[in-house]
């Protein structure tokens, strides 16, 4: 009697096998879909008055509209003990900006097949990019963002902790996460219309399910739970550890979500695929 592969063997010879593929089409299209990302966000902004200048204008004043609500009006704070070094706007801020960025993201991604259906029913287009290109347009406003936070910081400090140079692998992390994400929400797109609607539904609810306005402490014990469940909460955690705490505080939040955003890419993309055989039909 032969012996048997065990199924997870099998499973892991299929992810790895999806992370190649995304390699080799990332690598072959990056011209295209860095093209395509510029003309993402310059059609965002075209005919307007002052033009790109909106990708500088968009974030600060989102920003400024969440600091002035919870930092002035409401006037929350997080308190002067050693162990919480910055203000509460460093604090808000850290958590926000990636937040933004991921739900701008899941918005876009949500049509970005069905509102390119004349490039879905290409034979010869790659549809694959269509997703990563706006991830990358969310990302780059995610960046601008950050570079204000930067700025916020070294004003306040006089220095920029050390802990900020983690942000380049958090960026990378960040992109794999949104880009299964954005993979799943634009297959799932092209045959529901309506599921727009619902991101923007959760993303309405998840801005206040998230410690991103207010510390997971603040919270009732028996509810907490509810905040470990919402994989949002390890995005926020880890991105107020680098640009916050200057330190890591949730050893959890650093293992859960690397390994949480290889998964989702692997799966929204192994999702894209078995659906992709019907978009030329749907759309």
């Amino acid at each position: 009697m032969g012996l048997e592969r065990p199924k997870g063997h099998a499973a892991g010879r299929a992810e790895a096998s999806a992370v190649r593929e995304l390699i080799a089409l990332f690598t072959r299209h990056r011209e295209l879909t860095w093209e395509l990302t510029k003309r993402e966000i310059g059609q965002r902004y075209a005919g307007q008055a002052v033009g790109s200048l909106w990708a500088v204008i968009h974030p600060l004043a989102s920003m400024g509209v969440y600091i002035f609500l919870f930092a002035f009006v409401f006037k929350a704070k997080v308190g002067d003990a050693k162990h919480l070094p910055l203000d509460y706007i460093t604090y808000l801020l850290s958590g926000l900006v990636p937040w933004m960025a991921f739900i701008d993201s899941m918005n876009k991604s949500a049509v970005a097949l069905s509102g390119n259906a004349n490039l879905v029913k290409q034979v010869v287009f790659p549809i694959e990019i269509l997703p990563v290109k706006a991830v990358l347009a969310s990302m780059v406003t995610q960046v601008i963002s950050t570079v204000i936070l930067i700025l916020y910081v070294v004003v306040k400090l006089g220095y920029l902790p050390v802990s900020y140079a983690w942000l380049p692998v958090l960026f990378v992390v960040q992109f794999f996460a949104m880009t299964g994400v954005a993979y799943a929400l634009s297959a799932v797109g092209a045959y529901l219309k309506d599921i727009k609607d619902v991101v923007q539904m959760a993303s309405f609810i998840g801005m206040y399910t998230v410690p991103i306005v207010y510390l997971l402490e603040w919270v009732p014990e028996k509810l907490q739970p509810v905040f470990y469940a919402n994989p949002f909460s390890y995005l926020a955690w880890i991105y107020q550890d680098a640009c916050y705490h200057g330190r890591i505080t949730r050893p959890e939040a650093w293992i859960v979500f690397p390994l949480g955003s290889v998964l989702t890419l692997v799966l929204g993309y192994r999702v894209f695929r078995r659906l992709k055989i019907g978009f030329g039909n749907v759309l």
